[in-house]
């Protein structure tokens, strides 16, 4: 790519992979940079900046969805309801615990829970476990700090790719206006030596 750069000789500790999304390059001398062997058309040049530009944006997408998946799968409230229930035990309640569970997408039912020291949690793919209140509430609060740790990392790697996208952008702008300003002064050649 004409604008990308993988600075190798960098420092690992300063320099962090964002998901091996190349880097681009702001141009800060267009002139120099279109003198370079290969960038003699600015059009090829644009077309290849513009194919970057389309990949990243590929990437955004792929990374847009990937982060409403992880925000669907984090749980909302689960783990204030595990933790509710050793309190209940604990006080030897022998009421049982009134609660509402989703059967379905907006269909949700009435429980009754008698004090138990076990639950069960749905682990997908047609998976069920039985576990101690305190060992589920520790896997709960594993997976959602997995999750939001996981979440954290996407949402710096979207913040990099919306930068490298802003670099494209500027870049393929900056190169257009400079050929614009080429072909002005051409034109203005031309029509002098004309006259």
């Amino acid at each position: 790519m004409a604008a990308t750069t993988d600075d190798s000789n960098a420092p690992q500790a300063t320099k962090k992979k964002f998901l091996g999304i190349p880097e681009a390059v702001f141009l800060e001398d267009v002139e120099s940079f279109m003198k370079q062997p290969g960038n003699e058309k600015a059009e090829a040049v644009i077309t290849r900046l513009h194919e970057q530009h389309q990949k990243y944006k590929f990437m955004e997408l792929n990374l847009t969805q990937k982060k409403l998946r992880l925000k669907n799968q984090m749980p909302t409230n689960h783990t204030d309801r595990y933790s509710y229930l050793p309190t209940t035990h604990a006080e030897g309640s022998p009421e049982p615990m009134e609660t509402h569970f989703m059967l379905a997408d907006s269909v949700f039912c009435k429980a009754s829970v008698p004090p138990t020291e076990k639950v069960c949690l749905w682990l997908g793919a047609n998976v069920m476990l039985e576990y101690d209140i305190d060992e589920a509430h520790a896997l709960l609060e594993k997976n959602l700090q997995t999750a939001s740790r996981n979440l954290e990392t996407l949402n710096g790697d979207l913040d990099f790719l919306q930068n490298q996208i802003t670099t494209t952008e500027v870049t393929m702008a900056r190169v257009y206006n400079w050929d614009v300003m080429r072909r002005s002064r051409e034109n203005m050649l031309k029509s002098a030596n004309k006259s």
